[in-house]
């Protein structure tokens, strides 16, 4: 499949990772050309929603009948601004017009590894926190750091998700079809298809995404609402929508949105970085005889990466279920098997092969980058081009996928302050790593859970790439391994971990109607 490559700015300003100085910044990004929809999904308005009670809660008020004067107005209307549209224009219609769910998740992704920069600290040791209050003033809000990165791929997915299966459900109650079947003199600039176009499932995502990024990058306000009247008006210019479509699409997307960020006010995200509760996490650990502890190896010495992430909501199962599939306590400083481990990681640290070093910043998804949910998510879209998915299929892949990756961190981030098991740089200062050490407790390896997790859902979902989907988990488990900022344990039975927690969510997929 072709590819078309070009270079956008966004209008982003971010933090430089070293001399944290304003600056803007020039991303390139990859896409594909447009291709046709070819399955309906004509019963996709009854499938499971996540947090909707169904595809017909919203309401979406009945069209004007394609033969009415307001609907021919219409037609009138969307051949002068196709007629008038430039070249840049037709070029956008035609970028929009490959995949809305996925150009969102694109964007989301960029704008994770924007705001991915922990910030520096003041003169008298301590560090700032960003302000959601003031969130363009330095340091931005957000840090977009693994846990926040996969709870707003979470919540964008559900929120496209949501909508999509709300809009399907009116498009099929109303069955009003596209411009081009209406006139055929209308040629559209995109692959035409036989979906109903009331309500526009492009003006759906686009309202979605721009209400859910708003409240995820408020200092980004102005950039995605561009972006979603940028994507709205491509309809027009490819001729696949009349304006009606499009803003009933936009008040659906908008009234999903409401109650997907009502749930996220909700689920319990704003107690994740109780840093004046810390000291009880120890001390309940030191009760269960864990006495010889993680601690922060910045210097200065920083606060721990969101210490109660593991309370957050999960997706695809319970608090009781998070604590029942906890792995198993890590080997005993000073075991034999506890040794074992840290040996070979002695041994790695001065026999380190360039292709493990290679693999190993491959998957380093540090500071400046979408982090590991970005990497699997960037996957997730390239299948979506692959199978040429239309966009509630594509949308239910993100949805099972994301949910999965964020109930991932929250159980690993649970299990690494109940364990608060130490760094291997902290037990043996002797072991040199060749990336970043993270800055939370080390058992079990986030990136093992996340990417195990991933593989599981992808798995399913896309079957004949199942060998190397796993394998590629497999590598993003053996990567934190060859950098040394993990015992072999961790990533393990961070696999382990991530293959149960992707299984839920594969449950799910399995029950939503759309098989």
């Amino acid at each position: 499949m072709k590819k078309i490559h070009f270079t956008y700015r966004l209008a982003i300003c971010t933090v430089l990772i070293f001399a944290f100085n304003q600056c803007d910044k020039t991303v390139e990004d990859t896409y594909f050309e447009p291709y046709p929809e070819t399955s309906l999904d004509a019963d996709a308005g009854n499938w499971k929603t996540y947090i909707l009670a169904n595809g017909s809660e919203i309401p979406v008020p009945a069209p004007e009948d394609a033969s009415s004067t307001a609907y021919q107005s219409e037609l009138a209307d969307l051949k002068a601004k196709m007629a008038a549209a430039t070249a840049e224009q037709q070029e956008l219609a035609r970028r929009w017009g490959a995949n809305g769910v996925s150009r969102w998740h694109e964007i989301a992704r960029e704008l994770a590894a924007q705001y991915n920069v922990p910030p520096n600290y003041n003169a008298d040791g301590t560090y700032p926190a960003p302000d959601p209050m003031n969130p363009t003033a330095y340091p931005r809000f957000p840090f977009a750091n693994p846990p926040y990165a996969s709870r707003a791929f979470a919540l964008l997915a559900v929120a496209q998700y949501d909508a999509l299966v709300t809009a399907w459900h009116a498009k099929f109650q109303y069955n009003r079809l596209a411009p081009y079947k209406n006139d055929a003199s209308i040629q559209p600039l995109i692959p035409a298809n036989d979906l109903p176009s009331y309500p526009s499932e492009d003006a759906v995502v686009a309202a979605a995404s721009r209400e859910l990024l708003k409240f995820l990058f408020p200092g980004e306000k102005e950039l995605v609402t561009a972006l979603a009247e940028e994507h709205k008006n491509s309809r027009l210019w490819a001729g696949s929508n009349v304006q009606s479509d499009l803003s009933a699409g936009d008040s659906l997307g908008a009234a999903v949105a409401a109650r997907i960020i009502a749930y996220a006010k909700t689920d319990k995200m704003g107690q994740a970085n109780n840093q004046a509760a810390f000291p009880n996490l120890r001390a309940d650990a030191e009760a269960r005889g864990i006495t010889q502890q993680w601690h922060s190896l910045d210097i200065p010495v920083r606060a721990p990466m969101l210490p109660f992430y593991g309370n957050v909501k999960t997706w695809n199962f319970d608090q009781a279920t998070l604590v029942a599939i906890r792995p198993p306590a890590p080997p005993a400083i000073g075991s034999a098997e506890f040794e074992t481990a840290l040996n070979e990681l002695r041994t790695m640290s001065q026999n380190r092969t360039r292709e493990q070093f290679r693999i190993t910043t491959f998957w380093a998804d540090g500071v400046g980058t979408y982090t590991p949910p970005g990497h699997w998510s960037r996957r997730a879209s390239e299948l979506i081009a692959e199978k040429q998915l239309n966009e509630i299929r594509a949308a239910r892949v993100m949805a099972l996928l994301t949910t999965a990756m964020q109930d991932a961190g929250i159980a690993c981030w649970e299990a690494k302050f109940y364990y608060m098991f130490p760094r291997p740089t902290e037990v043996d200062p002797a072991v040199t790593t060749a990336t970043g050490i993270p800055n939370f407790p080390a058992y079990a390896s986030g990136h093992s859970t996340f990417s195990a997790a991933a593989a599981e859902v992808l798995s399913y979902l896309f079957p004949d790439h199942e060998s190397d989907l796993r394998a590629w988990a497999q590598e993003a488990a053996d990567s934190r391994v060859y950098g040394c900022i993990h015992y072999r344990f961790d990533s393990e039975n961070g696999l382990d971990h991530g293959k149960k927690i992707g299984e839920y969510a594969v449950q799910r997929g399995q029950t939503d109607g759309s098989e």
